[in-house]
């Protein structure tokens, strides 16, 4: 994620405390989300008394101001630094209309053993007006992992990062084209899904046929230089074996020009591709390569037209703060060890997903059936052990809803012989899981990413975008 996030700051006191709080208080957030890399919008110490929201004529001078920064507010942050005034916080957020995330903080007590007139801050009260305003508004908001906190504390900078991984998510997938390129295999209804149910979160889907990418590829003169420098991004990627010829790689090298120029010209995020068998039977290669150096560079492409999947891996991009993506198929039991499984694909991964050294070479599987001679450009390796989370979105056509699941685990290094991309992958109570899927009707496939990310979908899924979350959470592994 390269854009500087920028948060609209409501810092509101009320005039029965001393000022010098909400002076102080002012001063300590901003200087503190300048040292953390975020921007802020917040009206001057002069334009409203001691800087501070008050009164609905301070709250009116905010929303304005709000409103024309609005293109630069990823999310609102509410600080108390007393009781503050919860009419004047939420007629700021209901007149800018900004419809962003809102976490609201509110500050300890100075010394909770001494709570005179002219130090006492009484915030810890303030704070549940506030909230129950905004309730009352139907204004979501986001809370701090304690109801009071220092603005110094490591646990605010923490729920602060945490409410940065949620603003992008809402705010990136409310904005998110999404590639479709080519259509679903026949026999995957499975990755079925609506359009129109994603287009009522904002996300838009962008449609190509495989033939205009073919014939784009095809236009592409061997002497290109964009050509040239996709041939040595190919090279320097990962092993190819010596077997490969040369116009095999030129050959997927205009695939992936001709896929990077589309999503290019119709400002696409992510795509889904039609990745078997047209592409090999009347191409000649595979578009796993395609895909994987798309994700490591932050556009992550789902497998067999999964457009749903992409969402999902999206989404995942944006928690991480820009970590890649992978997509897996659960795949295989792994005996008696009922909390783990084996994941899969051809595959498409993301080199920095795998997190070791990986071979681009034929498909095994598909190769069997198609020729590996027209499979040239799936990426093998092991997946690299690690803490994970994972995350399935679904539209349910049935029920007229966007359903969703998340959770963590971690990949392994258990012993394990597969071809393709490949792990063995820890989920506390995965029979649960397992089938929580299978009686709500989830996909097979699932996005992956390394790190740990499930709540700030779950709050992002459920509190801001409206739809169903279950959250596989509440366990760990020793």
């Amino acid at each position: 994620m390269e854009n500087r996030q920028s948060f609209g700051v409501i810092v509101t006191s009320r005039n029965i405390f001393p000022p010098k709080l909400a002076v102080r208080e002012r001063r300590k957030i901003t200087a503190k989300l300048d040292e953390m890399g975020f921007g802020c919008v917040i009206l001057g110490e002069d334009d409203v008394p001691n800087g501070a929201v008050e009164t609905y004529s301070d709250a009116k001078k905010c929303a304005a101001l709000f409103s024309r920064k609005r293109d630069e507010i990823d999310g609102v942050i509410v600080v108390l630094p007393n009781f503050g005034d919860e009419q004047a916080v939420t007629a700021v957020i209901d007149m800018s209309k900004l419809n962003v995330p809102v976490l609201v903080q509110a500050c300890g007590e100075t010394d909770p053993t001494r709570l005179t007139l002219g130090k006492r801050r009484d915030s810890f009260c303030g704070k549940l007006s506030v909230c129950n305003n905004l309730y009352q508004y139907g204004i979501p908001f986001t809370n701090t992992t304690y109801h009071t906190c220092h603005i110094a504390d490591d646990i605010f900078t923490s729920d602060i990062n945490w409410f940065a991984g949620v603003c992008r998510v809402v705010n990136g997938l409310r904005s998110a084209r999404i590639g479709a390129i080519g259509a679903r295999p026949e026999a995957f209804h499975t990755v079925r899904f609506s359009e129109k149910l994603l287009q009522a979160s904002g996300i838009k889907v962008v449609t190509v046929d495989l033939s205009e990418i073919f014939s784009a590829a095809d236009a592409l003169g061997d002497d290109a230089a964009e050509l040239r420098d996709k041939i040595n991004a190919i090279k320097n990627y990962g092993k190819i074996p010596s077997s490969v010829s040369e116009d095999k790689i030129l050959r997927q090298a205009k695939l992936s020009v001709a896929i990077d120029n589309w999503m290019a010209e119709n400002e696409c995020v992510a795509s889904a591709i039609q990745c078997w068998t047209a592409v090999q039977q009347h191409y000649g290669c595979a578009a796993c390569l395609s895909m994987s150096m798309m994700g490591e560079q932050g556009m992550p492409s789902a497998c067999e037209m999964d457009v749903a999947g992409t969402v999902s891996m999206y989404a995942l991009n944006l928690a991480s703060g820009g970590k890649p993506s992978g997509f897996v198929d659960w795949n295989n039991d792994y005996g008696d060890e009922l909390d783990k499984c084996v994941v899969t694909h051809c595959s498409n991964y993301p080199k920095s997903f795998v997190g070791d050294e990986i071979e681009i070479s034929e498909l095994d599987v598909l190769g069997e059936s198609l020729g590996r001679d027209n499979c040239f450009a799936g990426i093998k390796g092991r997946i690299a052990p690690g803490d994970m989370t994972f995350a399935r979105i679904s539209t349910d056509d049935t029920l007229g809803i966007i359903k969703t699941y998340v959770g963590q685990g971690r990949f392994t290094d258990d012993p394990l012989e597969c071809d393709g991309g490949v792990g063995v992958c820890e989920v506390p109570l995965l029979q649960v899981l397992l089938d929580f899927l299978c009686q709500n009707g989830f996909e097979h496939h699932v996005a992956m990413n390394r790190g740990s990310y499930a709540g700030v979908l779950e709050e992002a899924f459920g509190k801001y975008l409206g739809w169903e979350v279950y959250n596989h959470i509440g366990y760990s592994i020793a």
